[in-house]
């Protein structure tokens, strides 16, 4: 038992667990940086998006079926997983750049939030150039509504996503629920279906706008046969 008495042997033991420890935490990190862990993805349905009950945003709501923003001319929708995040705000701008080729293509451009807290929708629209709905069941979320929790904040892709939304000038708040994620469809118009469905994997993973505006071109709008006399 001579040997407890050696001090090398507990620096050796306390050297040991340390690198152990170090060793977990770059394993922990290195898996939080994969997709194993992420949320997987439940792809909608045009039935699914057609049945979803949206609400206007005046003092007396209206409510009706989403299939009402696409049925006629298609639509680009964002899902904004929080209206105050900066990142959010981001891709709302990014969006709102394409508006003007959007409009020589007939196509609107909306955007669904899940709640109404304080000003936060009014604060968002100077970033986004569309019509905003309220979506209470968080359906444009699913089918599988997916999460990202605290992992986000050691996940490098987050914290570039970070510095390139500061780096343009975007700011923001922390108001409002802002871990269940969003996304961003393009539909076509009557039944043609979903033609680009971005499904945000992290804080931040914002849409090529360039696959939306690709995709909007593709819309076909709904002619209606002229009546008999």
């Amino acid at each position: 038992m001579s040997f407890l008495q050696d001090p090398s042997f507990f620096t050796m033991g306390m050297w040991s667990i340390g690198m152990g420890a170090l060793g977990a935490a770059a394993v922990a990190l290195f898996l939080a940086n994969t997709d194993i862990f992420l949320s997987k993805t439940q792809k909608a349905t045009l039935e699914y998006l057609e049945d979803i009950d949206l609400k206007t945003l005046e003092k007396e709501p209206r409510t009706f079926k989403a299939k009402e923003l696409w049925e006629k001319n298609g639509a680009v929708i964002m899902a904004v997983r929080r209206p105050g995040c900066f990142l959010c705000r981001e891709e709302a701008a990014d969006l709102s750049s394409l508006k003007p080729k959007l409009d020589e293509l007939g196509v609107p451009l909306y955007a669904v939030v899940k709640e109404q807290v304080r000003t936060e929708v009014k604060d968002f629209q100077p970033y986004f150039k569309g019509e905003i709905f309220l979506d209470e069941k968080k359906k444009f979320y699913g089918p599988q509504r997916r999460k990202m929790m605290f992992m986000g904040f050691v996940r490098l892709g987050v914290w570039y996503n970070f510095f390139r939304a500061r780096n343009g000038g975007f700011s923001g708040n922390l108001e409002g629920e802002g871990f269940i994620l969003g996304g961003v469809f393009v539909v076509g118009s009557g039944k043609q279906g979903i033609l680009l469905e971005h499904r945000e994997k992290e804080f931040g993973d914002k849409v090529n706008p360039v696959s939306v505006l690709e995709a909007a071109k593709k819309i076909k709008p709904q002619t209606v046969a002229p009546q008999e006399k």
